[in-house]
């Protein structure tokens, strides 16, 4: 084509009618500073047991890297902005406080089906090659969709948008189609601090940087084996994830409901009982969590941070359900069982 800006304009419009948020576009190669700031990152070990994230730098850094035939990335967004406060459970200490989006479905197969339907539609309508990602390839879609003008990241080093607040999945949809880029987003954070003060582990060293390894998300989710004594004391009773800074960020006043049904919270992971967790076998863990982000951690990474959550609750009735775990076979969980045990003693 001649002029691909119409052809851009029909693909954003199609976007919309799949149920996007939002779409902007990007180059390739629009975030040279990247791979720079990536490797400082993992130079300071602040990846933890993230090794994948070294493995793959040279993709990672380098989107233009990853597939050179591309010419455009078209960034998307996809609400799953929750219907209740996120952290009203905080105050619960005999419940679990789980991230919001890992209440409801795996988004990752949601996400994937309606990048892969748009570009499709964009093969039959102009021809051309596609690549679509959801955040498990190494494409780095934050910075990518601060560059399209999708948002910004702010200083907890999450992606906010101005019409859109914290609430939002990311989707990068690459072509070999040459469309026009969106002008980059800045940031609007001003003066807040509001993210970096709430954060229970102080895993923000600096405005706009993020040290994993106190970050309650990776402790949770990413870190295997025992969490060091001073930070489970502060991780409350989160047990998968947390979204303490998004929850807080002033920019959620913008935020809008969630269209996509399936992103809708199940009842019994917006407060679950402590307890009830902690009993989990394996198969029971497998079973609860059909279709769930949280599977693919395990049962006892699962329960090693439902143990966590019990010694901080401060709630000697629930020193059972710890006791009945001490001589659990995976070492991280009778650990956390003994912890727990003792902290309630």
């Amino acid at each position: 084509m001649d002029d691909p800006a119409p052809l851009k304009q029909r693909l954003l419009a199609q976007a919309r009618t799949e149920g996007f948020a939002a779409a902007r576009v990007t180059r390739p190669d629009a975030i040279p500073e990247a791979a720079a700031r990536l490797a400082a990152y993992v130079d300071a070990g602040r990846h933890g047991q993230m090794g994948w994230m070294a493995e793959r730098m040279h993709w990672r850094g380098a989107p233009d890297a990853l597939w050179p035939e591309a010419r455009s990335v078209v960034m998307l967004a996809e609400l799953y902005t929750p219907r209740e406060d996120p952290l009203q459970t905080l105050d619960m200490p005999d419940r679990a406080t789980i991230s919001v989006y890992a209440r409801r479905r795996d988004y990752h197969d949601v996400l994937k089906a309606r990048l892969k339907r748009l570009g499709r539609w964009l093969i039959e309508q102009a021809g051309g090659e596609i690549k679509v990602f959801v955040d498990t390839a190494p494409v780095m879609e934050k910075p990518l969709a601060q560059a399209a003008g999708l948002g910004w990241q702010g200083k907890h080093t999450n992606l906010l948008s101005r019409e859109l607040g914290s609430w939002f999945f990311l989707g990068a949809l690459f072509t070999t189609h040459e469309l026009p880029p969106d002008a980059p987003e800045s940031s609007h954070c001003g003066n807040c601090t509001a993210c970096l003060d709430i954060c229970p582990t102080g895993a923000f060293p600096a405005p706009y940087q993020l040290d994993a390894r106190r970050c309650i998300s990776y402790l949770t989710i990413e870190h295997r084996g025992q969490v060091a004594p001073e930070l489970r004391a502060r991780m409350g009773n989160h047990i998968y994830g947390c979204d303490d800074c998004l929850a807080v960020c002033p920019w959620n006043k913008f935020a809008r409901a969630a269209s996509e049904a399936k992103y809708a919270a199940r009842d019994d992971l917006v407060a679950p009982r402590l307890d009830e967790l902690a009993g989990l076998d394996d198969a029971a863990f497998r079973q609860h969590f059909s279709g769930s982000p949280i599977k693919r951690i395990g049962r006892d990474r699962f329960v090693r941070n439902v143990l966590y959550a019990i010694g901080n609750s401060g709630l000697k009735r629930l020193k059972p359900a710890a006791q009945a775990l001490l001589d659990d076979p995976d070492p991280p969980v009778a650990d956390a069982a003994r912890w727990a045990v003792d902290r309630l003693a």
